[in-house]
């Protein structure tokens, strides 16, 4: 069934566990791998086989990455590292936060004194459940290229380059990048990574799907196959995703609304800065007040709507 993403994004029910779920509880299960290596091989066009998962920046579990984003990094079986990373908030500086996780992994997975060919290849492959940038397609490629200023030719590695680093070209040895903007596919899927991408949108997978890892994804990913605890938690992660875009939504949109309407009363700009900084505080404030009762951390709320510790507290 199609997601209908208006206020909040609220999330339709399914058969199936929403994919940020799975990837926190189920599919770090080597026995499931197979749901993720079909999602990366669609993706990147060669046959991903995942030999093992590392640790990464939020493998330890906090009760605002329940909901709010999670990442999982995978090594190949050519020793590449893929990065895979789901996030439901918006956040402004995501393009950075994509770059200082590959470089953190550049430097973390290369031993002090080895030479410079031990680097890893690193993929960035980011879920994002809001806008991210201005672009119309749903999915983005990112990599680095060295053209010429002049003569517009592209530098090329040598062919003993080529034998030692058992690479073509010159991106191929740097990190790369790739963005699925999920909530942007509204069509029928009419490829293998649109199966995908319909699933992870919609978290559903039609019987006409046979992308690789749908397939897996089926028979492992079932809500009829979760105990009771286990449907009560994921019950309680969509509504705290809910909760928690609904608030945001809430804010930018009423604060918006009241500044405008305080700005045309008192016709000139002053009254307008003051009406949208009136009405987000507010918002904030509101936000901020439905997070603690959710016992979400005082740092965490803080970071999320800005206001400081000692002002949540208060509320």
């Amino acid at each position: 069934m199609k997601q209908d993403n208006k206020k909040g994004d609220e999330l339709m029910p399914s058969n199936y566990i929403r994919f940020d779920w799975a990837m926190k509880r189920l599919l770090r299960n080597k026995a499931n791998f197979a749901v993720l290596e079909g999602l990366l091989t669609t993706l990147l066009n060669e046959k991903i086989v995942i030999q093992k998962l590392l640790e990464s920046e939020s493998n330890q579990e906090d009760e605002f990455d329940k909901y709010n984003r999670v990442d999982m990094l995978a090594e190949n079986s050519k020793g590449e590292l893929i990065l895979i990373e789901v996030q439901n908030n918006n956040e402004y500086a995501y393009f950075q936060r994509m770059l200082f996780g590959t470089s953190k992994l550049v430097t973390e997975y290369i031993n002090r004194g080895e030479g410079y060919y031990k680097v890893r290849k690193v993929y960035s492959v980011n879920i994002v459940y809001f806008s991210l940038g201005s672009g119309k397609d749903t999915v983005y490629h990112g990599k680095t290229e060295f053209r010429g200023i002049h003569q517009g030719d592209m530098l090329e590695l040598t062919p003993f380059q080529k034998q030692t680093f058992k690479v073509d070209t010159v991106s191929q040895l740097y990190p790369e990048y790739y963005i699925l903007k999920v909530n942007d596919f509204n069509q029928v899927a009419k490829s293998p990574l649109e199966e995908w991408i319909y699933y992870l949108n919609t978290g559903d997978i039609p019987d006409s799907a046979t992308a690789p890892g749908l397939t897996e994804a089926r028979e492992r990913l079932k809500l009829d196959k979760m105990t009771k605890a286990e449907l009560d938690a994921y019950y309680r992660h969509l509504d705290n995703i809910v909760i928690l875009k609904d608030n945001i939504f809430t804010e930018r949109a009423e604060g918006r609304a009241e500044g405008h309407a305080e700005g045309r009363v008192e016709g000139h700009a002053e009254g307008r800065v003051e009406g949208i900084n009136e009405g987000r505080l507010e918002e904030k404030r509101e936000a901020a007040s439905n997070m603690k009762t959710l016992n979400i951390p005082l740092d965490v709320i803080s970071q999320v709507t800005g206001l400081s510790i000692e002002e949540i507290k208060a509320l």
